[in-house]
């Protein structure tokens, strides 16, 4: 028998108070069922094989058709048989720790009785972790859901298929029922969905359009970043695809399309081409990379890192299909103020300068 298991950095660990950018909030078992196996129910097997899962998730899961055996989508009463292929992906499990409802505004953009859309301020930590345990999404959704079981246990991360960092603004869907947040895990497992990111990036990109590819993992020297491994030898498989949408002389303006969603992917895959994220501290776009040595440009460059004190990253739209009706949704947000401000100093600047040589 055959396992591999792909999952998620611990939320509660050291590597932000954020933790994840856009990554995705499951867990996906593949086996291959040894030749002597007795022909058992699947959901009694996956159960005696998955550590700590219970038979109630494993049918959730099924009744999602997340359980493929052979490629095809299975019931919970299915017979295994010898050498059969299983694949199965399950929504994250809630964690243990209780979690305080919190009345905190949010700015809906749909809900109905399965999912929530929400367009997300910079800030807002999504589920609590380390050095953030009030004040974040979570909190504000246990409130305003609180007549929902799922998210009436006090239980971390109810409903959550995704999720970007604090300081990234932008959509989330978010599932109000145990079917809903299998169908929309799916989805995201299946790259299915599909997810655009407005980017304020340093330098002036080389072509119009492009895409970074390299394995993304743990940071060798600081644990609280990633990495883009080149080679392969370490970290998950990630691609970003981007193009230029304004140049901005010492800054562009662009969109990225994420064919993966792997931790902090778009800011470590910007690091890694040496054009980092307008003001990003983790990643060195909080100083002056591209530019003059001037003292007018310099206390520029400040302003507008004062007007934008985060990584200037939007989540700016995100398409899936209801996990009930199969309708296709799409969602969009309008670039928020403060980048908007930053990108309209920047035309400005850009502007006078070319006056200024002509």
């Amino acid at each position: 028998m055959i396992s591999q298991k792909d999952s998620l950095i611990d939320p509660n660990d050291e590597l932000d108070e954020s933790s994840e950018e856009q990554s995705e909030l499951y867990e996906h078992f593949n086996f291959k069922v040894d030749k002597g196996q007795a022909m058992i129910r699947i959901d009694k097997y996956l159960s005696d094989k998955i550590h700590q899962v219970s038979r109630n998730r494993i049918q959730s899961a099924a009744d999602a058709d997340n359980i493929l055996v052979n490629g095809k989508a299975v019931k919970s009463s299915y017979k295994v048989k010898p050498l059969d292929s299983i694949s199965i992906v399950m929504a994250y499990p809630p964690r243990d720790t209780d979690i305080k409802p919190e009345n905190i505004p949010l700015n809906i953009l749909f809900e109905d009785d399965d999912l929530i859309v929400i367009d997300k301020k910079a800030g807002m930590v999504v589920h609590p972790a380390h050095g953030n345990f009030s004040g974040t999404l979570v909190n504000a959704l246990m409130y305003h859901l609180r007549d929902i079981p799922m998210f009436s246990s006090g239980e971390v991360r109810p409903g959550l298929v995704h999720r970007i960092d604090k300081n990234t603004s932008g959509i989330l869907v978010i599932a109000k029922s145990e079917i809903a947040m299998n169908r929309l895990a799916k989805q995201f497992f299946d790259r299915t969905s599909s997810r655009l990111y407005t980017a304020l990036v340093w330098g002036n990109m080389e072509t119009d359009e492009g895409t970074v590819t390299g394995h993304i993992g743990r940071s060798i020297r600081d644990r609280k970043k990633m990495q883009v491994f080149p080679n392969g030898d370490q970290g998950k498989h990630a691609v970003t695809h981007w193009k230029v949408l304004e140049r901005l002389g010492y800054v562009n303006l662009v969109e990225c399309k994420l064919e993966t969603g792997r931790t902090h992917q778009i800011r470590a895959h910007f690091e890694y081409i040496k054009h980092p994220l307008f003001n990003d501290d983790r990643y060195g776009g909080n100083i002056i990379v591209k530019g003059t040595v001037f003292t007018k440009y310099r206390q520029f460059v400040e302003n507008c890192f004062e007007i934008c004190p985060r990584h200037a990253l939007h989540a700016r739209s995100l398409g899936f299909k209801h996990p009930t009706t199969g309708k296709e949704m799409y969602f969009e947000s309008e670039l928020p103020n403060d980048m908007k401000k930053v990108v309209e100093k920047w035309r400005n600047y850009v502007s006078g300068r070319e006056i200024e040589e002509e």
